[in-house]
């Protein structure tokens, strides 16, 4: 009986939507292993936790936020590539109600309402975003282009077309602090994973979030009010990308309305993808999702650590990322499978 039911709990893992991501970011952290010995050490140094890994969840959690946001706009059959300038929206709004003055102590704004600014501002993108889609019936990646590229104007609007840098001490406890020895980001990722997770496990948000990604129209005739559902997911990745740009702004001391964010709205795309969620709607996977921006954040890492020309780093992440995509695709799994039984069922006929 254990013989016969062994190779059907593997086959169940197999299929399983987070398998795949999982051995991909297992064997990233051996490359990394292999290429550095001392990847995998960590020691307490200055109060807190220090090492490449402590690195990589630092790095990874404003992209691991921005993908929550992102899943649930992807799992409503959307796109949203404006992600990377709200990050700059946010960015620059946070840094200059900070204030660039050259003080540790001093802040144009309190730090409190400084940060409820910046996430007010990046709610009221991303509510832009989901009017536009939900209510006016612009195509996602239309109505988000839109503010991809307005937004970076505002940006450098709001900072005057330069580099805040920021030095108000506290608030760089955001992203570059410490709490029991972690980075403080991670709590803040894990206080946005929690009560996201428990609304779509604990009420029937994440049934309707499936409904409406599968079948909008019929999830409307259901009751479900699709395009309020839709202009909440929209409104939420906006917070969550605001969130990102302050962890961001505070980790590099500064707001970069051309930089910052740049090419983050593909990450989080990716990151969502080879987290199992579908970019056709309905199936979505926030565990996933996390995975996924640590798969990106470690392969960024290991192209660096491994000295890969610049020019060509962009190159490699796309070949891994294209190569985790066909693993992860059943069909592709189903072609493989029947070529390797075809020599197999043609030895046995002779």
């Amino acid at each position: 009986m254990p013989e016969a039911t062994s190779p059907s709990l593997f086959a169940a893992a197999l299929r399983h939507r987070l398998t795949w991501p999982l051995v991909t970011l297992a064997l990233l952290l051996a490359v990394n292993t292999a290429f550095n010995a001392s990847f995998l050490h960590i020691e307490w140094r200055d109060g807190h936790l220090y090492g490449s890994l402590i690195d990589i969840l630092n790095r990874a959690a404003p992209l691991a936020l921005v993908s929550l946001g992102m899943t649930l706009v992807i799992a409503t059959r959307g796109i949203d590539i404006s992600v990377g300038a709200v990050v700059a929206i946010a960015a620059a709004v946070g840094a200059w109600m900070i204030g660039g003055a050259v003080s540790g102590t001093e802040s144009r704004f309190p730090m409190p309402l400084a940060i409820l600014g910046a996430i007010a501002v990046a709610l009221v993108c991303g509510l832009w975003n989901g009017l536009l889609v939900a209510k006016v019936g612009m195509q996602p990646i239309i109505a988000t282009l839109i503010l991809m590229v307005a937004g970076r104007g505002i940006a450098q609007l709001i900072t005057d077309g330069q580099i805040i840098t920021i030095y108000y001490t506290p608030f760089f406890f955001l992203g570059g602090g410490y709490l029991l020895g972690l980075p403080f980001s991670l709590f803040v990722l894990a206080a946005v994973f929690a009560g996201l997770y428990l609304a779509v496990t604990r009420t029937a948000l994440g049934l309707f979030i499936q409904a409406v990604g599968i079948n909008p129209t019929a999830a409307r005739v259901a009751g479900v009010q699709s395009r309020r559902l839709v202009v909440a997911a929209y409104t939420f990745c906006g917070a969550c990308a605001g969130i990102a740009g302050l962890l961001i702004s505070s980790n590099v001391k500064s707001a970069d309305a051309n930089n910052a964010g740049q090419m983050l709205e593909l990450d989080a795309i990716l990151a969502v993808t080879l987290g199992g969620t579908a970019l056709t709607g309905g199936r979505f996977s926030l565990v996933g999702s996390v995975i996924g921006a640590l798969i990106i954040q470690t392969l960024t890492y290991a192209i660096y650590s491994m000295g890969v020309p610049p020019e060509i780093n962009l190159v490699v992440k796309a070949v891994v990322v294209f190569i985790v995509m066909l693993l992860q695709s059943p069909e592709f799994r189903a072609q493989v499978g029947a070529l390797v039984r075809r020599p197999t069922a043609g030895r046995a006929l002779s």
